[in-house]
């Protein structure tokens, strides 16, 4: 059945009005039964009639009607003159013979292309930028409250020292605080006032490409003139320079001076540039059949977790001992970290710079361990701190769950501060399953953020502002015995995602966009559970039982 009617609307032909529609009249939109081509082509033969499958219909552009001859259209246009031409014109001595002549369909079919590219620009990366720069906008004004939090704290630390005599001044200084408060959100609420105006003229210039692209009139079509220039000129980045606390020492007699000063709010525009993304010309294509290059033996009786910086590190730990050990890819002992609280660590990863992190789910902490030196940089209060996923920009991904272990959200850190919450989709449903199950995290090239959810037996995908792209629940056809749970996950330099199935001895490939591509099931894997990929895209595999990481090589 034709998608553009239901099973209760049935096409009839437009001249019978009883007949099933069959074919479709192109030149004069109308609905015919084959019975009725006959009649409807006999009732003027001066026209073009063009009779096509009911399928194909509208596929034929329209040409406009020439202006000085009767029944005519145009399907030439004079560079020279800028108009339409009929062949009557052509044959008239009113035209001039040297002019340049392009035919309407050409160009109609070259404006066309243009439409569905700026379309697709819009919404494939335009439309995200602006959702990101929303969401950033969106995420300062939610932190405008812990920030200003604690610039009254450190004031208010202070006013004890001058006891009841500064009261007054201190009153004064919070009421600036309160007044930079407002304006700080005043301006960052008009920016982003400004940014959704510019996304509401981007969807309405979406909808007016869509009706373009699907109308076939060549006039509006030939003068479509686009706008994407405009759009890629992104709006300037707003900086406002948070207020500062100036404290000096007590002197009763100079006691308003002393106290200090609030600087002034200030706000600078910083210039975005918007870099439209550039394909992956380096395609790597997967081996027919993935093989084992070594295996590391690690000597954990639970090996859980490995990640990799490069070649010379490759960090394991284990659910069994608070050990974090450290080999190259030959299977060599480099070092060994302990835990700062003596038990396991929940996982592991490793910054650019080779600083190891690890959280700790009893003390509700993130440490850092560079140089030998620990350092806490996240420490939670009704939340549990999981799994670690450094990105591309130096942020840490940390997964988490709730006190009563029915919640789990992903919050992404800048050190120590909180950029970005990611928990619920746009229906305000929880994106991921609410105990304290196994939820491994990774980042994609392309910036999606990838979990595997083991209780929900699925892998979640969202964008870098926190939307959901698809959620992957096993191949379309499965040739394993037991149910998809995913454990470990990982990305590699072709985008595609890579997450283990320990119930099934197995590795599933993904593509960027969650199409199933192939099983990694020949390598004799038991158990497989923490995953990583080296700059080299070889493949690290924890095997949970044996204690092993095997070093695989999938690519060609």
């Amino acid at each position: 059945m034709d998608p553009h009617y239901d099973a209760q609307d049935v096409a009839r032909c437009d001249l019978c009005e009883i007949a099933i529609v069959q074919s479709y009249c192109d030149f004069c939109h109308v609905n015919l039964c084959k019975p009725c081509i006959g009649e409807h082509i006999s009732d003027d033969y001066s026209t073009k009639h063009i009779i096509v499958p009911f399928q194909q219909r509208r596929s034929t552009p329209i040409y406009p009607k020439c202006e000085k001859h009767l029944n005519k259209t145009c399907e030439l246009q004079c560079k020279d003159c800028n108009i339409f031409l009929c062949t009557d014109c052509l044959a008239s001595e009113q035209h001039n013979k040297e002019h340049k002549l392009s035919k309407l369909e050409e160009v109609f079919h070259q404006k066309k292309d243009h439409i569905h590219r700026d379309k697709e620009e819009i919404k494939e990366e335009l439309l995200p930028v602006y959702e990101e720069i929303a969401t950033e906008i969106i995420n300062q004004i939610t932190n405008l409250d812990v920030d200003y939090k604690n610039y009254t704290s450190q004031m208010s630390k202070h006013r004890e020292e001058l006891h009841r005599e500064i009261d007054n001044v201190m009153d004064q200084r919070e009421k600036e605080i309160d007044e930079n408060k407002l304006k700080h959100l005043s301006i960052l609420t008009k920016h982003l006032e400004e940014i959704k105006q510019l996304q509401s003229l981007m969807q309405e210039s979406l909808h007016n490409l869509n009706e373009m692209e699907e109308s076939n009139e060549v006039t509006p079509t030939f003068h479509y003139s686009s706008k994407n220039q405009e759009f890629s000129k992104l709006p300037p980045k707003v900086i406002v320079s948070m207020p500062k606390f100036i404290p000096k020492p007590i002197e009763k007699e100079e006691l308003c001076r002393l106290i200090g000063k609030l600087t002034p709010l200030s706000t600078t525009l910083e210039e975005r540039v918007f870099t439209a993304k550039k394909p992956n010309t380096s395609v790597r294509e997967l081996l027919d059949e993935p093989e084992v290059l070594n295996t590391i033996k690690t000597g954990h009786e639970k090996l859980y977790n490995v990640t990799c910086l490069n070649e010379e590190e490759i960090w394991t730990s284990g659910l069994t001992t608070a050990d974090i050990k450290c080999f190259n890819t030959q299977g060599v002992l480099q070092k060994t970290i302990k835990t700062k609280s003596g038990k396991r660590p929940n996982d592991i990863a490793v910054y650019s710079d080779g600083a190891l992190v690890y959280s700790d789910w009893r003390t509700r902490t993130v440490y850092k361990v560079k140089n030998d030196q620990t350092e806490e940089i996240i420490r939670l209060q009704g939340w549990i701190p999981f799994k670690l996923c450094v990105t591309s920009s130096g942020d840490l991904l940390v997964t988490m769950f709730s006190d009563d272990k029915t919640q789990s959200k992903v919050v992404r850190y800048s050190g120590s501060t909180v950029k970005q919450t990611i928990q619920f989709d746009d229906d305000g449903q929880p994106l991921y399953s609410g105990n304290y199950n196994i939820k491994h995290i990774t980042e994609n090239r392309n910036l999606d953020i990838c979990l595997a959810d083991w209780e929900a037996g699925a892998v979640v995908v969202v964008n870098q502002a926190g939307k959901l792209r698809f959620r992957y629940t096993g191949p379309p056809s499965s040739t394993k015995n037991k149910p998809f749970k995913p454990g470990g996950i990982t990305t590699d330099s072709q985008s595609r995602i890579l997450t283990s199935d320990g119930d099934n001895h197995c590795i599933h490939v993904l593509d960027v966009d969650g199409q199933f591509l192939r099983y990694i099931d020949n390598c004799d894997l038991e158990g497989p559970t923490g995953l990583c990929v080296d700059n080299d895209d070889s493949l690290f595999v924890c095997e949970y039982n044996k204690g092993n990481v095997k070093r695989i090589r999938y690519l060609k």
